[in-house]
């Protein structure tokens, strides 16, 4: 009997080819220069010196020409480094920790939606499963208006969670860097669903009294990818004023939003959002670049509201008794997966290296020439960035977006974990897996950053963060006091 022949990917090491191919195409300039270089080298071993100084006497050298020449070099230097886009720095950012009397496990989450919903029982236990499924912890946290039987949402309670939300995030950031309130030149402000009058920019500029001459801004609507926007105007401001420093706030304020109906559609954002929020101190100043822990590469935003059922797929409406809440339409993941193969279509060729285009783009003609059935390629982004923080907007997003970029469980850990620590807090969750990688002392010097997230209208935003220092593990932080229980094994199913 002929010997049986062995699988050649079991006989021939194909990860180590593959290695070997992305070493030689990202490489490929660096590798053509030493041989350009090595050539020269043996070019000028064979002539000897004798040949080396015939030839430099044979060269005539023009005054007018050298100085034209210097002059052209100048100038060509200087027109580039005036065009060159500012370098734009994170220079430390603070995460809001909730009070401990504000927690709501399960049980009190469900004790509620009993006593406030004991006219629909159906509507109780449709909360329950969704919460069983919701990757979501014990440790979560509502609002003090939530805690009320029936909830108390007024106007009152809703600034006063903004206030304790929004100060405490802004202290925290003060005491971190050092950063007077006079040295801010930029404040945005974004919070989606709750937008008083004055502004919630307005209520910090009269907090802290900041300069009047400040340029502030309040972003509202833009749903839980209102951060990413935020990040793309501080930028943006930052490219056109000099030596600024600008502040990022992002929140989502929970109280004037808690569903009260029985619309299932509408139930769903109250078992999976949560309190938080988030202060960012971005800079454009020279200065900063030594301590600042990030900077920013590229900024990616994908809006799909020109499509009908992406627009309504997060939509803020009236059930039939007139109770004001948050549609979740059915669609939505595959709105969503949508919307993140357009915004990747776009950041693949920023960021990936030449090793994964290359692939892609001979499958994308073989597939158009040779054979339609060929299975498409999908770029390695784990090539690209070392650390993802994917939205923590429910376990259905990390889930379907770990499977369409075929990452592993340790590169969604940050958002699996944020999601079951303090739930979904809106356009803040990244700053909290953020902090997550931080406080395990995983981000080192060169390490890049993915933040992708998701929002209603629909958008879909991205962006790249390069870090600029080792990062040392604190003691402060929202995950100061747990880090070391994490990560936690989550089930499927959690049993209530």
């Amino acid at each position: 009997m002929p010997p049986i022949m062995q699988d050649f990917s079991n006989s021939v090491k194909l990860k180590y080819v593959k290695l070997g191919y992305q070493y030689l195409v990202n490489h490929i300039l660096t590798l053509t220069l030493i041989l350009i270089m090595a050539g020269i080298l043996l070019e000028v071993i064979r002539l000897g010196p004798d040949e080396l100084l015939k030839l430099w006497d044979s060269l005539h050298f023009d005054l007018v020409q050298i100085l034209c020449s210097s002059f052209l070099i100048i100038f060509i230097a200087t027109v580039y480094f005036m065009s060159k886009p500012r370098s734009i720095y994170l220079v430390d950012y603070a995460c809001f920790k909730p009070p401990v009397t504000c927690r709501v496990p399960f049980s009190t989450f469900m004790e509620h939606s009993r006593l406030n919903l004991s006219n629909n029982p159906k509507s109780v236990e449709f909360q329950m499963r969704i919460l069983e499924r919701s990757g979501l912890g014990e440790e979560t946290c509502l609002p003090p208006a939530i805690h009320y039987i029936p909830p108390n949402p007024t106007m009152e309670a809703a600034r006063g969670e903004a206030e304790l939300v929004i100060f405490s995030a802004m202290d925290s950031l003060f005491e971190k860097t050092g950063l007077k309130p006079k040295d801010i030149d930029i404040l945005i402000v974004n919070c989606s669903l709750f937008s008083p009058t004055p502004s919630l920019s307005a209520m910090v500029i009269n907090k802290y009294k900041l300069r009047s001459n400040i340029k502030s801004f309040n972003l509202s609507g833009m749903g839980c990818s209102a951060g990413l926007i935020s990040i793309d105007l501080a930028r943006d401001l930052l490219q056109v004023h000099p030596n600024s420093n600008a502040v990022v706030v992002s929140t989502e304020i929970i109280t004037p939003n808690y569903y009260q109906g029985n619309e299932r559609a509408m139930l769903l954002p109250n078992c999976l959002f949560r309190m938080g929020g988030a202060a960012l101190l971005l800079s454009n100043r020279r200065s900063e670049h030594r301590r600042a822990k990030y900077r920013l590469v590229h900024v990616v935003r994908t809006h799909k509201g020109a499509d009908d059922k992406a627009y309504r797929c997060v939509f803020e409406e009236e059930d039939k008794e007139g109770n004001v809440g948050i549609s979740l339409s059915k669609d939505l993941m595959a709105i969503a997966g949508e919307a993140l193969k357009s915004n990747i279509t776009t950041i693949g060729p920023l960021v990936l290296p030449a090793s994964e285009q290359l692939l892609f783009l001979f499958t994308l003609i073989g597939r158009k020439i040779l054979n339609p059935k060929w299975k498409p390629y999908i770029p390695d982004f784990r090539e690209a960035f070392e650390h993802f923080c994917i939205h923590a907007g429910g376990r259905a997003v990390i889930d379907e977006l770990q499977k369409n970029l075929q990452l592993s469980a340790e590169h969604c850990e940050a958002s699996r974990m944020t999601l079951h620590r303090f739930g979904n807090t809106s356009s803040s969750s990244l700053w909290y897996e953020l902090g997550y990688i931080e406080a395990k002392g995983r981000m080192k010097k060169g390490d890049r950053v993915w933040q992708i997230a998701f929002g209603s209208g629909f958008k879909c935003n991205s962006a790249v963060w390069k870090c600029n220092r080792t990062i040392t593990t604190t003691s402060d932080g929202p995950w100061a006091d747990c880090i070391d229980n994490y990560p936690v094994h989550i089930p499927e199913v959690v049993k209530l």
